[in-house]
């Protein structure tokens, strides 16, 4: 009897959990229908939230490991941005994602088979794993106008050093994140807040910049910080 008890939990948390790679698919299914250059289709997900229910679904029962990092980070990756289009549906219709009290510290999701905040995903669960990875920043998508732009497409292991190279240059390299002026620079304030994540190796923020940029800022420009744009994402 206790061997048939242990076989059914088994079985049962075997039945529960949920393969990463079907994860990967329906997000990417999600994200080619609800976001287009840059911009996500709130109103039209909110109108049918069914699609987002049944993604969140199958988010909570995934379970993934450091052992496995690429697969590890692509679903952390690709589970923040789905809470935060589903944080926003819940509000919507509403300004900005700093109109929704707690909306990165204290609103939980449940993903990955535990309870988290966004801020929870972002320091703890990648860049308290991989703190080295700078990266992270390019495609972890705030909802603000002012993050790098989300994509159409899902975050997948076996793609995933292309997609991170790819958004940090893309963000780098545009003059709606870094603009370069006669006697200065102005950077999104996103490389300010999180100067130390891009200047761990001990250089500045213009060496990591320029190890992306195609054509390199002169270190001789001052650099300035322009003001966040927090609004919304949105059509």
């Amino acid at each position: 009897m206790k061997y048939l008890f242990s076989l059914i939990i088994l079985i049962s948390s075997f039945s529960f959990a949920q393969e990463p790679s079907k994860f990967f698919d329906a997000s990417d299914a999600f994200l080619k229908q609800y976001v287009s250059n840059g911009r996500v289709k709130y109103a039209e997900i909110k109108q049918n939230p069914n699609h987002l229910y049944e993604l969140l679904s199958q988010a909570k029962r995934v379970k993934v490991s450091t052992e496995d990092p690429d697969t590890y980070k692509a679903f952390w990756i690709n589970a923040y941005n789905i809470a935060v289009i589903n944080g926003i549906v819940k509000q919507f219709p509403v300004k900005s994602p700093m109109d929704i009290e707690g909306f990165f510290s204290t609103k939980t999701h449940s993903l990955g088979q535990q309870s988290v905040t966004l801020d929870d995903i972002e320091k703890k669960l990648l860049f308290g794993k991989y703190p080295e990875e700078a990266r992270f920043h390019f495609v972890l998508v705030c909802a603000a106008k002012g993050c790098p732009p989300i994509i159409d497409e899902a975050y997948r292991p076996e793609t995933l050093e292309k997609q991170l190279q790819q958004q940090t240059v893309k963000a780098i390299n545009s003059s709606d994140f870094i603009k370069v002026q006669k006697d200065k620079v102005l950077l999104s304030e996103l490389m300010k807040w999180y100067e130390q994540d891009f200047t761990k190796e001990g250089g500045t923020l213009i060496d990591y910049i320029n190890k992306y940029r195609k054509a390199p800022i002169p270190v001789s420009l001052k650099v300035e910080f322009y003001n966040y744009n927090w609004e919304l994402n949105s059509f």
